[in-house]
């Protein structure tokens, strides 16, 4: 079974993520948005955990009022040098509450994640060609943040010692 950084560990990941024309098996899965839209009656009546995986092209309107019913939102990262999906992820957390899981996946790279985090990513899918241990020491190349963000609505001087 495959394995993601989520909350700062390596776990195994019980999420499939499935094809728009796949059939569906038992279990978490992660669908297009795409196929959510088209099957989401099907979808909700098999009783399975679900997630969407989000385009960053995609606006996050078409999923809000969905996501009480979605587990995991999995926003895409087409290039590492497109960052569309960190609005997305401080949107998701901050403006509308989601506290569900929100995943990182494409080209994601180990630079990026403790940003990533920051900006309200708890689940990570780091490109196959690198190293899961690796990315996990990126979080512990900064010991403190300055600017408020999801994963610290408050400023240094406000946080009291």
């Amino acid at each position: 079974m495959p394995s993601v950084i989520k909350n700062r560990q390596i776990v195994e990941d019980r999420w499939q993520p499935i094809g728009d024309e796949d059939a569906l098996p038992v279990g978490a899965v992660i669908v297009s948005l795409a196929r959510w839209q088209r099957e989401r009656a099907e979808l909700l009546a098999r009783g399975g955990p679900l997630g969407v995986r989000l385009p960053n092209t995609a606006d996050l309107a078409e999923l809000v009022a969905d996501l009480p019913l979605l587990e995991v939102v999995a926003l895409e990262f087409p290039k590492f040098s497109d960052g569309r999906a960190y609005s997305q992820a401080r949107l998701l957390r901050e403006r509308h509450g989601y506290r569900g899981e929100i995943r990182a996946v494409g080209d994601v790279l180990r630079d990026q994640l403790f940003f990533m985090a920051r900006c309200g990513f708890d689940a990570f899918e780091p490109r196959a060609d690198r190293s899961l241990e690796d990315a996990l020491m990126a979080f512990g190349e900064f010991s403190a943040s300055y600017q408020p963000a999801a994963d610290q609505p408050l400023p240094p001087y406000r946080r009291g010692r």
